[in-house]
C-alpha cells in the first residue's frame, strides 16, 4: 500500500529536524566562522607548517592502521564464517565489545598494559628488555596506530561477515575440481567478489580513525602531529584561534568526506565492472 505524500512527509519531519538542528545548523555555523575577514582563517592555516605536519601524519596514521585493521579483521571474519552458528555469535560478541568503550578508556587500557608500568612491558622486562624503551613505544605514532586497531578490526569484521557467511564456498569447490590450487581459488574466486566489502571496510575505518580523538589525546597528548589534535591545540591554548580552530575542522570534514566518497566511486565501478 502507498502512503499519501503528506503522510510520508509528516512521517519525515522528525528526521529532518533533528537533521537541522544537530548537523546542517552547526555545520553551517561552523563554515560560517571559516568566513570571517574573506577565509583569511585559511591563509593562516595554509601558511602554518604545523598543519601540513598534522594533515601528513593524519594521512599516514588513516592509512596504514586501516590498512592492518583490514587485513586482520578479513582473516578473522573468514574464520568466523566457517564456524557454527552458536560459537560464531559468542565470537562475535566478544569482539564487539570494543565498540562500546569510549576513546579515553581504550587509552587507559593500553596504558595498564603497554606503557611503562604495564601488565606486558613488565613481563618483557624479566626476559631481559627494557621497560623503558618497550614501555614508551605505545605513546608513539606506531603505538597509536596499535591502539587504534583495537577498535578498527571489530568493524572490519562486522561489514565483512555477512558478505563471507552469504559467499556459495561450491564456487571453491568448482575450482579446486578443475585444478585450481587453494590459494588460487581464494584469489582467483573469493577475493574479487569481495573487494568492494573491503574496500569499503578500509573507507569505513579510514574514517574512523582520521576523525579519531579521545584515543590519541590521551595516550600522545600533542606530541604526535594529526589534524584531531592540532584543532584541540587551536581551541585550548592561550590566544585560542576560533576561526582557523573552524577551518581545521571543515579540512578534517572534507577528508573523511573524501575517504567514503572515494568508497562509493570505486565500490561503483567495481559493480558495474
Amino acid at each position: 500500500m502507498t502512503l499519501p505524500p503528506r503522510l510520508l512527509i509528516l512521517l519525515s519531519l522528525p528526521a529532518l529536524v533533528t537533521m537541522a538542528v544537530f548537523f546542517v545548523l552547526p555545520l553551517a555555523v561552523l563554515v560560517g566562522e571559516t568566513g570571517e575577514g574573506g577565509g583569511a582563517a585559511y591563509l593562516r592555516l595554509v601558511d602554518d607548517p604545523v598543519f601540513w605536519q598534522g594533515l601528513k601524519g593524519t594521512l599516514v596514521l588513516g592509512t596504514v592502521a586501516p590498512a592492518l585493521s583490514v587485513v586482520v579483521g578479513f582473516c578473522v571474519a573468514l574464520h568466523l564464517a566457517r564456524l557454527p552458528e552458536g560459537r560464531r555469535q559468542g565470537l562475535l560478541f566478544l569482539l564487539s565489545l570494543p565498540l562500546t568503550f569510549s576513546g579515553l578508556i581504550v587509552a587507559y587500557g593500553f596504558i595498564l598494559v603497554f606503557g611503562r608500568a604495564g601488565f606486558f612491558t613488565l613481563l618483557l622486562a624479566e626476559l631481559g628488555a627494557d621497560p623503558a624503551v618497550v614501555g614508551a613505544m605505545i605513546f608513539t605514532p606506531a603505538g597509536l596506530g596499535f591502539a587504534y586497531c583495537y577498535y578498527l578490526i571489530p568493524r572490519v569484521v562486522l561489514v565483512m561477515l555477512p558478505v563471507l557467511i552469504n559467499f556459495d564456498t561450491r564456487q571453491m569447490d568448482a575450482a579446486e575440481s578443475l585444478g585450481a590450487g587453494r590459494f588460487a581459488a581464494f584469489r582467483d574466486v573469493l577475493l574479487p567478489q569481495v573487494t568492494p566489502a573491503l574496500i569499503a571496510a578500509f573507507c569505513l575505518t579510514a574514517a574512523v580513525a582520521i576523525g579519531a580523538y579521545g584515543t590519541a589525546l590521551a595516550l600522545v597528548g600533542t606530541q604526535v602531529q594529526i589534524l584531531p589534535l592540532l584543532l584541540f591545540s587551536k581551541i585550548s591554548e592561550t590566544g585560542a584561534d576560533l576561526p582557523a580552530a573552524a577551518a581545521a575542522s571543515v579540512v578534517l570534514m572534507a577528508v573523511c568526506c573524501a575517504v567514503m566518497g572515494l568508497a562509493e566511486a570505486l565500490g561503483g565501478l567495481r559493480r558495474r565492472g
